[in-house]
This record gives C-alpha cells, structure tokens and sequence, in this order.
C-alpha cells in the first residue's frame, strides 16, 4: 500500500492511468453492496416497516452545554428511518500479496471520515466512494504514527504521536500533532521527551481534556494549551515509578507503573499500579489510589465519574473498579471468571489507556456484554451494574442468532451494536434506555462478504457520529499467494437511508 514518498497512489500520475476503470469497478460494487444491505435489512420485514415513518427525535441532552474545547459527548438523534446503507467506503487495490500495514487512529465529523495510515493522516469526504487520491485532505507527520487518542473536541480536533524520522519504525516516538479534522490543518506540534527502559523506548500516550492536551512518554508527562500549542506543565515520574498512559475526556487520570521494593522481581507483585486524578491546566495531583499488588494490567474506561478495568488473572481483565470524585473506592465489579468480558485495547504498539471499546459508563451504571451461550442460536445478554454498589441493576437480551455489544452512552441512553450471527438476518445500531430497559432500533444493516471483518470488533474501529455507524480496520493486508489485485476495504460507513436521499 503505498502512501509515503514517491512513488506514491496519492500522486496525479500514478491515479491518472487507471482512474476512469477503477472508478466504474468500484461503482459497480458500491452499488451491489449496497442492494445487500438494503436486502438484508428487507429481512425484518414488518418491523422494518413499521418503525420507518418514525419522526426522528433527541435523546436527552447531557446536563450541560459543551464549550468548544470539551471532548465532545454528542446525543445522537434517531433517524428517520430504520433501513440503513451504505453511504461511505475507503479502499485500495494496489497492496502486494503479503503486505501488511497498521492503520492506527479513525475519527469522524459530520462531513470528514479520517484514517491513520503509516506516517499520514487523510481525510475523506462521507457519502463517497474514495481511495488514494480522493482525499478531502491529507497530513503528512515527521514519521510513522505511534500513537493517538480515540477523543475529539466539540470543534473537530485530535492529537497524535508521531516518530522524530519519516518511514523509520526504529525512529524514537518524539512528537505530538494537533490538528483540526475538518481541513487537515496542522495547529501545531512539539517535540517531546523520550524514556528508555531495557533496549527500548517507554510507550508514549497521548490524550484530551477540556482544552488540555496531555502526554505521557514514561519518564514523565506534560500538557498543552489546545489553542496556543504553549506548555502549560511537565513533571518527571515519582522515584521507581512510570508514567504509563494518561486518560482523558471529563477529567484527566494518569496510570503510573511502579516496582514494588517488598516483592519478589519475577513475582506478579513486583509490578504496583497507581492511578492519579491531575488538574489539566496545572499538573497538580488531586488524588492518587494504588491498586492491589499482583495486577497485570490496569486500564481506565470512564474518567469522570473514574472507572477502572484490572487484570488480576492471567487473562482478560477480572474487575472493574468505581471510584469517587476523591479516588477512594466505591464498588467492585466482579466479571465472575470471565462470564462478564470487560475489553480494554492491549495494542503494545499503541498505548491508548481510555480505549475500551465494549466497555461504557453513564446513567449510574457501568455497561459491559455477557460471554456468548453458544449452542445452535448463539445469543448473549449486556449488563449494567450500578457504579454505587457493584449490583447488576439492567440487562438486555441479543435475541437468538445475534451478539448485542455495547458501543458508547448518547446522553442518557446507552447505544448498542447487535451483529447478525447466521448472516441471514440484519445487525443492527439500537438504542437501550438504562431506566426502563427499552429498546429502540436506529437503522438494520447488512454488509457484503467483503466488509465481514470489520465485524470482529477486536480488530476494528467503531464510532457512531452523527447519524452513522463506522468500521474501520486496525490494519490492512494485501492479496494471499501469487493472487493478482483485489480490493481491501479499510473503512465502511452506514447510516439511515432518508438521510443518504
């Protein structure tokens, strides 16, 4: 996949030669893929068609108004609609059997889908059918992409790390770029500090907080001021301590990495996590908790109110922890052996400490998916249990042949992906009230076998921003064998069919 210097798919010349054929292919099979989904979502049947008059309405705004340079926390409104298409697709036709590359990052704007992709950062308009060269825009970084935060502002903005040299993956991960979404326009970057444990760099973090970009590189951590690009602080790590990965969105945590003087060095309680609540305009502590010696791993879904997800087993994460606005302990979710799955991104190339994609907290309630039943109607449940006492208080049922997975909160209600399992019946994006236990449909989709992957949630991004639902893959890989071109789908898009009209 060639998207760094020449020769390059993103020049003129390379796009000229093929572009008319490439053009009507990709039409032909935007255009059949789409009658999938609209045949899939026929499946329905009356249910579909009862819904599709439905007025479109607002879930209940949050209890605030958001400022500009708040992580936006958008409430999606139902469309009006419930047949959902295709209306946006990335892909390339060029990667060599064998190829492989990483695609870090997916953001989404009511206008612009943007990728990572290698040292790059494009723009595609939504409602296209794209591949390189029909970007919006493209940025082009000092270096491989090395890391990347899943928040936006209100205004449309991100932050990403890049390498200090172009195409070297050796190269130490030493800057940090905000940019702005809609235009591809860089506000500003820095150079910022490396640490080195063993024969290596410590894996940096990058997050957003209400107008605070914050980094954490291992031997430290510092923010800055997301209008001005100016330093507003930097600190060094406690003694036998590292900073690993800071948390953002409401508030600003920040994971440190410590050794335990008292214990065994090869022992799993060697390892002490502690997790800091931090002023983001002044890098003051407000609390710090220390979880329990002998974790393996310590992520963190929610910042405000704090929620932590703890690996204290050999596998999977076994707890979920709620804290109070003081980082004292609130309640202990126990995900009993793993018949309750709290998934966390472990990506150990990209140190995202808030990415835990089927993992979301609002209304009181922390929501995570049950283990599938399996048997011949595979089928699971999502839970939510109460951030106060740790009790299961709501539950939702997939219904047979699907798997419902919990997505992200949209004001009070908590939105869902339910994915077909047989492949006959449609998934689809709903909405679930955590007050009643209602569910209400947003729009039934299908997708053609080309775009199955994106399904498998692990190895994908999802977002639902404004009106539509996205996939996007982590990462790509070209034709197997000695099989000639084919093309590779890296993002999809599906919203409400009224709305593509």
């Amino acid at each position: 996949m060639s998207f760094g210097p020449p020769p390059s798919m993103y020049t003129q010349s390379a796009m000229a030669a093929d572009d008319r054929r490439r053009k009507r292919r990709r039409n032909r099979l935007l255009a059949l893929a789409a009658a999938a989904v609209v045949a899939a979502a026929a499946v329905v049947g009356v249910a579909v068609l009862r819904d599709q008059g439905a007025p479109a309405r607002a879930e209940k705004a949050p209890p605030a108004a958001q400022d500009r340079l708040d992580v936006r926390e958008t409430v999606e409104k139902r469309p009006a609609s419930t047949t959902g298409v295709m209306d946006f697709r990335f892909s390339v036709d060029d990667m060599a059997p064998g190829e492989h590359e990483d695609l870090p990052g997916m953001w989404a704007t009511d206008k612009i889908l943007a990728k990572g992709i290698k040292s790059t950062l494009v723009g595609l308009r939504i409602g296209t059918d794209a591949s390189p060269g029909d970007e919006v825009w493209r940025l082009r970084l000092t270096g491989l992409i090395c890391g990347y935060t899943r928040h936006v502002t209100v205004d449309h903005r991100t932050a990403v790390l890049s390498r200090g040299r172009a195409e070297d993956p050796q190269a130490p991960c030493d800057h940090v770029t905000y940019v702005d979404l809609d235009d591809g326009r860089k506000i500003w970057d820095h150079e910022i500090p490396v640490s080195r444990i063993g024969g290596g760099q410590d894996t940096p973090s990058v997050t957003l907080t209400h107008a605070t970009v914050a980094v954490t590189w291992g031997g430290g951590a510092e923010a800055y001021d997301m209008d001005l690009g100016k330093k507003l602080w930097q600190t060094k790590a406690p003694a036998r301590c590292r900073d690993m990965g800071v948390a953002g969105g409401r508030a600003l945590l920040e994971r440190l990495d410590c050794s335990n003087p008292s214990a065994n060095a090869t022992s799993w309680d060697s390892a002490l996590y502690k997790v800091r609540g931090i002023d983001p305009r002044t890098g003051r502590v407000l609390w710090t908790y220390s979880a329990t010696p002998g974790i393996r791993d310590l992520r963190v879904p929610s910042t405000e109110p704090p929620v932590l997800a703890v690996a204290a087993g050999d596998t999977g994460y076994t707890e979920l922890l709620s804290l109070d606005d003081h980082g004292s302990s609130r309640a202990t979710v126990r995900l009993k052996s793993g018949n309750y799955l709290g998934e966390c991104s472990e990506d150990i190339d990209y140190l995202v400490l808030d990415d835990c994609p089927t993992i979301a907290v609002g209304s009181g309630q922390v929501f995570v998916r049950a283990k599938d039943e399996g048997g011949a109607h595979n089928s699971n449940w999502v839970i939510g249990f109460d951030l106060a006492s740790g009790a299961s208080v709501k539950k939702f049922e997939s219904g047979p042949n699907a798997l419902l997975y919990p997505i992200r909160m949209s004001g009070d209600q908590l939105l869902a992906l339910r994915l077909s399992e047989d492949h006959i019946s449609p998934s689809a994006l709903v909405s679930l009230d955590p007050r009643t236990g209602t569910e209400t449909p947003y729009f039934y989709f299908g997708v053609a076998s080309e775009a199955e992957k994106f399904t498998v949630l692990d190895a994908s991004d999802v977002v639902v921003q404004n009106g539509r639902l996205f996939f996007g893959s982590h990462s790509a890989d070209g034709p197997s064998g000695k099989q000639g071109k084919e093309w590779t789908w890296l993002a999809l898009g599906i919203g409400g069919d009224a709305a593509k009209s």
